[in-house]
């Protein structure tokens, strides 16, 4: 659009200050409190363990974690930047729409929490490579849309709203409408277990799996309604580790719509059960370098949400 023209981006600042802060962040957070989760014979979250955390009686510890890990008045900590797997700069031409696309996935990936704040204009439009008019009109849409809204003042700048609850089977078949099911559960089985496969194959440094564990970890502590966006995130993290920034892209595309169905449908806790389970077994396998068991266990559970979705959707 013409409003991105002679406009100066520096969109790599953001990536490349992620990048330098996130290290030493991983490698002291590492295993500490997560190994429990993911070491010991059996090799799977304990059932009990599991059923008490995701039905919502889970500690105030993990809160707390989380309060501390975050910056103050819910800006997102720069070590902590998950936005470097989905924003990047526009093509010229369509930097409106790009840059939309981007930032709703953003939302709709819970890459930012509800009651969290956006990064600064500034920091946006270098990111996306758009001007801050562009980037305004962006915002403005995603505002009229209830997603997002404007807070003035010292600590202002654009929040993302609460999800409202499960919108229930009535919308879930609105959404139908504007996405191949079908296509897409088959693109996500191929993206995650490529990237399970690329990761135990290539193997991980120990920083890595300490991004790994502490990831599995908070999908093991999370309360319910927080289950989906922490599961979410330990996908993203299994892509970011496989190497391949055009897999990381093209996963958090297809996530975003997977996210949208499962959004309809209730929170299950003994398929959550499973799940937790799966998931312990697949980071053991990756971190041992295990790669046709990985594959293997992230075919399974990919089946298990595809079978889940097509069973609601009958």
């Amino acid at each position: 659009m013409s409003q991105e023209a002679g406009t100066e981006h520096t969109p790599e600042a953001g990536a490349g200050q992620a990048r330098g802060a996130g290290a030493g962040q991983a490698r002291g957070a590492g295993a500490g409190h997560v190994r429990e989760a993911t070491s010991g014979p059996a090799r799977e979250a304990h059932p009990d363990r599991v059923r008490e955390t995701v039905a919502g009686r889970v500690r105030e510890t993990v809160a707390g974690r989380v309060r501390e890990a975050a910056p103050e008045h819910g800006a997102l900590p720069v070590a902590d930047d998950r936005l470097t797997s989905v924003l990047r700069p526009v093509r010229a031409g369509n930097g409106f729409e790009e840059a939309l696309e981007q930032i709703l996935q953003v939302v709709r990936l819970g890459l930012v929490p509800g009651g969290e704040r956006l990064p600064a204009e500034r920091e946006l439009a270098d990111r996306l490579g758009i001007s801050r008019v562009t980037l305004r009109e962006v915002l403005k849409v995603l505002q009229d849309q209830g997603l997002v809204e404007s807070r003035r003042g010292r600590y202002g700048g654009t929040f993302v709203l609460p999800r409202a609850e499960t919108p229930g089977e009535e919308e879930l078949r609105r959404r139908l409408k504007d996405v191949d099911v079908e296509d897409t559960l088959r693109f996500r089985e191929v993206l995650e277990v490529g990237a399970a496969g690329l990761c135990a194959a290539h193997g991980l440094d120990e920083e890595q799996a300490g991004r790994l564990r502490e990831a599995l970890a908070r999908t093991h502590d999370a309360p319910l309604t927080e289950y989906r966006r922490l599961d979410t995130l330990l996908h993203l993290t299994l892509a970011e580790l496989s190497g391949s920034p055009s897999l990381t892209t093209q996963y958090a595309a297809v996530r975003a719509s997977v996210n949208d169905l499962l959004d309809c449908i209730p929170l299950l806790v003994r398929n959550l059960e499973h799940s937790q389970r799966q998931h312990t077994a697949l980071v053991e396998a990756v971190i041992e370098g295990n790669a046709e068991c990985a594959r293997e266990i992230m075919r399974e559970h990919c089946a298990g949400t595809a079978a889940l979705l097509r069973g609601f959707l009958g």
